[in-house]
């Protein structure tokens, strides 16, 4: 097994001017010095590396930094995990899949969940004070009965109902020799409520390029990051500029098109949940809420222009089949059901939104309710009749022992018919002996 003693990294900014200086950094703290597009460094051991890009004509126009590159020894095959599915649905089972290179019998698979570990590399800009994460910054613990390993390379997690992220790695050999981590992996909840949220403002998935996009992280912890699977963006909470106490507030805004997954990780709560974020540059948007809509309340979707207003109908489509033309610009669902499901997008004079999911959670405000009332009632019926059949076994006996014992030619014995007809008639005249 050999390596390159030396690698080249280059920083480009597509279709932008050449005025740029660049800056980079690694997870080790310590910034190459070097403002040139082309990083030469020794290979020789595990680093991440970003770089990013500053005009020289204005050095406030700084793009964000880029998607991270690894540095290490290519002395073990790394394994690449796969989930599936990668959006969590209520009562679904998620199964992760492990893959080396050249596999071969004699393997055995651990499985991990990224726990985050926040561990900051301080940054000083402007007279104020950010942390910055790196994603290389999780721990992996071993999911519950993993520790031996398994045969198979899959393994399927039961009741998994928060975003998570997951790792593998594998091992051979006596003794046992283990590959790398593989790269996290993660699967989203689109659960509004969970013990950590992330909220987003404006409330919609689409916006347009250049326009500021506010992501809140709520819940006990004191520090938060802002995650997506291609980069990250973390601020500590005391540093974020936010008026919450607990909790952690940050602004993004993008020159470029793209629709990504975001969510929040704190050390101390783990994952939120998760939204999609679609950032457009063309001039129409369609807006529609980030989070799943409850079953049963009103939904109103919009078509919404970068400048000036609708000179003509809107059209609104759902799987890609025209719903409804209108000249508000607006789409109202009275009451949202499982049917309303679909991919919605609206088009305006020959120009077309992207398109975005519209989820329905289902209600379930009513059911414990109508549960406990259901048993109740049920409950009090089967002792009613319990009753009802206690008497009439006894009064049949009754009348079958006079019968015995010599009734009198004129008494008439009352069949049960007649018993359970007085009963319901209030008569209780009813003599035990």
């Amino acid at each position: 097994m050999y390596y390159h003693r030396e690698i080249i990294l280059r920083c480009e900014i597509q279709g932008q001017p050449t005025d740029w200086v660049f800056e980079w950094i690694s997870s080790s703290g310590d910034a190459p010095s070097t403002q040139n597009d082309i990083l030469s460094l020794d290979y020789s051991f595990s680093k991440y590396y970003w770089c990013r890009g500053r005009r020289k004509s204005d050095p406030h126009d700084v793009t964000w930094w880029s998607a991270p590159f690894t540095s290490r020894y290519a002395s073990s095959p790394t394994p690449v995990l796969t989930v599936s599915p990668s959006w969590l649905s209520p009562g679904a089972s998620v199964t992760l899949s492990c893959e080396v290179e050249h596999p071969s019998a004699g393997w055995r698979f651990y499985w991990y969940k990224a726990v985050p570990d926040l561990l900051p590399i301080m940054e000083f800009a402007a007279r104020r004070r950010r942390s910055f994460y790196f994603p290389s910054g999780y721990r992996f613990e071993n999911l519950p009965g993993t520790i031996k390993g398994t045969v198979e390379n899959s393994f399927i997690i039961h009741g998994q109902k928060q975003t998570a992220g997951f790792a593998c790695r594998a091992g051979r050999g006596n003794p046992e020799h283990l590959t790398d981590y593989s790269e996290p992996k993660f699967v989203w909840s689109a659960d509004p409520h969970p013990a950590a949220s992330l909220s987003v403002s404006p409330d919609r998935e689409q916006h347009f390029t250049s326009e500021s996009v506010t992501l809140n992280c709520g819940g006990n912890s004191t520090e938060w990051r802002v995650m997506t699977p291609s980069r990250i963006y973390a601020w500590s909470s005391l540093y974020s500029y936010s008026e919450k106490v607990n909790g952690f507030t940050t602004e993004m805004i993008a020159y470029r098109p793209s629709t990504a997954v975001y969510w929040c990780e704190s050390e101390s709560e783990g994952c939120s949940n998760a939204v999609n974020i679609t950032i457009h540059d063309g001039d129409l948007i369609l807006v529609s809420p980030v989070h799943p809509v409850n079953e049963g309340d009103p939904v109103t979707l919009g078509c919404e222009l970068r400048t000036g207003n609708f000179t003509s109908t809107v059209g609104f489509y759902k799987n890609d089949k025209l719903i409804q033309n209108t000249v508000r610009g607006e789409l109202s669902i009275p009451a949202a059901s499982a049917s309303d499901e679909g991919f919605y997008r609206c088009e305006h004079s020959g120009k077309a939104s992207p398109q975005s999911w519209v989820a329905v959670k289902a209600s379930s405000s009513s059911l414990p309710e109508s549960l406990i009332i259901g048993l109740v009632v049920g409950f009090l019926l089967t002792v009613l009749l319990v009753i009802v059949l206690a008497i009439l076994r006894n009064r049949l006996s009754q009348c079958h022992r006079s019968e015995t014992s010599g009734t009198a030619p004129h008494q008439q014995v009352e069949t049960p018919n007649q018993i359970y007809s007085s009963l319901l008639q209030g008569q209780s005249s009813l003599k035990f002996q």
